[in-house]
């Protein structure tokens, strides 16, 4: 079982990871990195079967996760740094010169945990589609998981990997949607409206789980196991994560302000006061 408690811990110090890390270069993407702070630690710290210190670009054998929303790569890369791939103090090069650590992953520079370039928003399905049937045409067993933003889920590709995911039954497969309704020009709903995603996905041929509370621990890790026990059964499955962007930031919640904004040096004490150190600053 899941030892919620000390998850919730790593939680806390991602997030300081996330404010100290965008106000220190004042630029990076804190609201969306925030919000998804669970889901990520979840499948770090329990879901994922993977080995950092053994880490190989194919992954054969590991559980796979692509970030396609790479520009919440503060979380990603706190995460990473906790789990084990590269060191911690490392997170202070954030957005840096010469740093591995860029506003949106690359690949160039070798940053193990990082198997994708992403930032280019819609691209990232379509690739953790190929690693999942380059694993069953090797007879692996392991998983691929992705995440991708709601607003991403206005781009076009999304819509073409999710039919072919369907129609080729890429059912070792699980992608999860940061459903927060809100991205960098507002709510997705004014922006151009998603719809009813579930409705939508269902139409593709997937398999559709939903989870209401995806800043709650309990419930995150429920709905990933859940997905776990649907895989296998000849369709593609997808979550469907209700978020609050900003979410551990008071004045950072409720808006979509925070997208793509760096704290000041006020701001920052302030989420830094509400989000108590736990693992050590870098």
């Amino acid at each position: 079982m899941a030892d919620t408690a000390h998850l919730n811990k790593v939680c806390t110090q991602v997030r300081r990871d996330i404010v100290r890390m965008v106000h220190g270069v004042s630029s990076g993407h804190p609201g969306g990195s925030l919000g998804c702070t669970e889901y990520l630690v979840a499948l770090y710290f329990d879901v994922l079967k993977h080995d950092p210190k053994n880490w190989t670009m194919d992954g054969k054998g590991d559980d796979l996760f692509f970030l396609s929303n790479g520009h919440i790569s503060p979380v990603f890369y706190s995460v990473l740094a906790h789990s084990g791939y590269f060191p911690v103090k490392e997170l202070a090069t954030f957005r840096k010169l010469n740093t591995r650590l860029q506003g949106h992953p690359t690949t160039h520079d070798h940053l193990p945990g990082v198997r994708i370039a992403s930032g280019s928003l819609g691209q990232g399905m379509s690739v953790a589609i190929g690693a999942a049937l380059a694993k069953k045409m090797n007879g692996d067993n392991s998983l691929v998981y992705s995440l991708h933003g709601d607003g991403e889920l206005q781009e076009g590709q999304i819509w073409e990997a999710a039919m072919f995911a369907a129609a080729n039954k890429v059912d070792n497969y699980i992608a999860t949607i940061d459903y927060n309704g809100r991205q960098i020009d507002g709510d997705t709903e004014v922006v151009l409206s998603l719809g009813n995603l579930r409705a939508k996905f269902e139409a593709f041929g997937w398999d559709v789980l939903e989870v209401n509370k995806g800043n709650d621990m309990e419930e995150v890790l429920k709905g990933i196991n859940t997905a776990k026990t649907h895989v296998a059964k000849g369709k593609p499955v997808v979550i469907i994560l209700k978020t609050e962007m900003g979410n551990g930031v008071d004045y950072m919640m409720g808006t979509h302000k925070w997208h793509g904004s760096a704290p000041n040096d006020e701001q920052l004490a302030k989420a830094l006061a509400q989000n108590e150190e736990t693992l050590g600053d870098y």
